[in-house]
């Protein structure tokens, strides 16, 4: 079968589309783990299927390059609007796309009949740990002591449609040896779904340098539900006001986000790479 797909990125986190409004996927968990090798395959963080909806314009489904299914992708999700507009699939300024964590509305910004940077509604975020979840009895987790492998850290658990798991640091979040921390949590029984982790350093520019290890994935470049968790975990931690713009860099670009009582908003790029055909 000749597949044909579309690679994009939004803040570097890279991931592989495929129009299945034109082809149809038996077998998205295999095809997920053989084309994201970045030696052996195309090279990408998952595979994103840009689907028909009934209750929306379009449907999203997530697979990470391990073949896991994720339930929403902040960056992965202004993609598909940009391929959906650039492609004359949906034309409206404003669309809606259906996920497993509910649907989503987005509102389209355009140079040149492109989309080029999109603001997404994220929906609440949701802090009852056995809803996230966690495997902890308090109310709320906010700046939360556990030991993990002997060292101390305070997290901050919430979830934006995946699991989150927030860590402000005192050092330079640079130096941190993510390839050995990261999976101490991915894989800690305190996460029955396995989590999301982010390491937040708050810098004197009154914004948040952010990196993250996501389960299924590894560290990427840039995670969008991470960024709004970290900016939703900062308001809680007292770094910031609701409603204030929080920006969140990343290691491949900026992220938007602001954090009212009624929902989460990011906003921020998304960028198409190049289009082609493999032989599955």
């Amino acid at each position: 079968m000749l597949l044909h797909f579309t690679k994009m990125h939004g803040c570097g986190n890279d991931y592989i589309y495929i129009n299945c409004f034109e082809q149809t996927i038996a077998s998205p968990v295999q095809l997920a783990v053989r084309l994201s090798d970045r030696h052996f395959g195309i090279g990408g963080d998952g595979i994103i299927l840009i689907c028909p909806s009934k209750i929306a314009d379009a449907k999203m489904r997530i697979f990470n390059a391990d073949g896991s299914e994720g339930k929403m992708c902040g960056n992965g999700i202004r993609c598909v609007a940009k391929y959906l507009y650039d492609h004359r699939l949906v034309t409206k300024p404003v669309m809606t796309i259906e996920t497993l964590s509910g649907i989503k509305t987005l509102s389209i910004l355009t140079e040149q009949n492109q989309a080029t940077q999109i603001e997404v509604g994220m929906g609440k975020p949701e802090f009852t740990p056995s809803r996230i979840p966690v495997a902890l009895s308090a109310c709320k987790v906010v700046n939360y002591p556990i030991e993990i492998a002997g060292k101390i850290y305070h997290i901050t658990c919430l979830s934006m449609g995946n699991p989150h798991c927030v860590i402000f640091c005192d050092t330079d979040i640079d130096s941190l040896d993510l390839t050995q921390i990261g999976p101490l949590f991915e894989q800690n029984p305190l996460f029955p779904e396995r989590v999301n982790t982010e390491f937040i350093q708050y810098l004197p520019d009154h914004s948040l340098k952010m990196r993250v290890w996501e389960r299924g994935s590894g560290e990427t470049m840039a995670c969008g539900t991470g960024a709004c968790a970290s900016a939703v975990a900062a308001v809680e931690n007292g770094y910031f006001q609701k409603g204030e713009p929080i920006k969140v860099k990343l290691k491949g670009g900026n992220l938007l986000i602001s954090y009212t009582d009624e929902q989460v908003m990011m906003k921020g790029p998304a960028t198409e790479v190049f289009e082609g055909a493999i032989n599955i």
